[in-house]
């Protein structure tokens, strides 16, 4: 496990060069930062159209300081599958990883991943989701929280958010799980055990965006820890054959142990026009996603 010594350690190496073009509080820049202390900086990076291709600066200058491949929308999966091949031919074993939004995951390059996983290819995907089409103007993606407003949901989404991990994990890949941006240890040690494992891994990074939340520029780390709090968020880890609940989560197995959900929804201008009754529901959904992943849990 990951200690805070060893954070801070990592912490003194800039694999993001100061300057950027991300927003103030991005989380993208913050997971990012995260992954490359798992890896000690030793990566190849494929990154779809996204927030994470603007983050970077206009070539042919880059704040990254690890190889990335800025790829179209749709096809990180099937880019990463012919490098790690390249990689491999080379005699050269440094992972590969994919960086993607949840629009270039969820949505429009969801055929790329799912035949990527089928194929068992060895890449580590990151899907750092903010839950909307950030870059574009904030459009809804299949991952958008229920009732959510975006600018094409301007009365709050109507769809439930697409479970991509859980629909990863029926992929019958060796490793799957959960993260989020403010629990780097975690992220961190899931990310070293992912790649000890040949074939495909994946993993689900929360990540809170300011902007298109409409919050605070500040609140990133604080949502993205209330998320997990009040059980919104459920942290969790299948690893060849076993499914865990991960330890930030495990006292939120007892729902009396859990925030309330508003003290998550209130700092997120998104969800402004919900109504009791709407809150009541969210909570309704967040209880039944927890006994599916506790019932999981038991299963495998």
């Amino acid at each position: 496990m990951v200690t805070i010594t060893e954070l801070h350690k990592y912490g003194k190496t800039k694999f993001i060069m100061p300057g950027t073009a991300a927003c103030p509080g991005c989380p993208l820049q913050v997971g990012m930062r995260q992954l490359a202390m798992a890896l000690d900086g030793k990566f190849a990076m494929v990154i779809p159209a996204g927030c994470s291709s603007v983050i970077p600066g206009v070539a042919p200058y880059t704040a990254y300081t690890v190889p990335v491949l800025h790829v179209p929308f749709a096809s990180s999966p099937a880019v990463a599958s012919g490098l790690v091949r390249a990689v491999k031919q080379r005699g050269v074993n440094g992972p590969v990883v994919v960086w993607a939004g949840d629009g270039a995951t969820a949505d429009i390059g969801f055929a790329a991943l799912s035949g990527a996983a089928y194929r068992d290819e060895d890449i580590l995907y990151v899907m750092a989701d903010n839950e909307a089409y950030m870059n574009t103007g904030i459009q809804a993606s299949g991952t958008t929280s229920w009732m959510a407003w975006t600018t094409t949901s301007p009365r709050g989404k109507t769809e439930d958010k697409k479970d991509v991990a859980l629909i990863m994990l029926m992929h019958k890949v060796p490793y799957v799980a959960t993260a989020s941006i403010a629990y780097p240890m975690d992220f961190i040690d899931k990310v070293r055990r992912a790649m000890q494992i040949k074939g495909f891994k994946f993993i689900h990074l929360h990540a809170p965006c300011p902007p298109g939340w409409k919050m605070d520029d500040s609140y990133t780390v604080r949502a993205a820890r209330l998320a997990v709090e009040t059980g919104a968020w459920i942290l969790w880890e299948y690893n060849q054959g076993k499914l865990i609940i991960s330890p930030p989560s495990i006292p939120y197995r007892d729902k009396s142990r859990r925030k309330p959900l508003e003290d998550y929804i209130k700092i997120q201008g998104r969800f402004a026009h919900l109504k009791p009754e709407d809150i009541k529901v969210m909570e309704e959904k967040i209880d039944r996603q927890w006994d599916l992943i506790l019932k999981l849990a038991e299963i495998i």
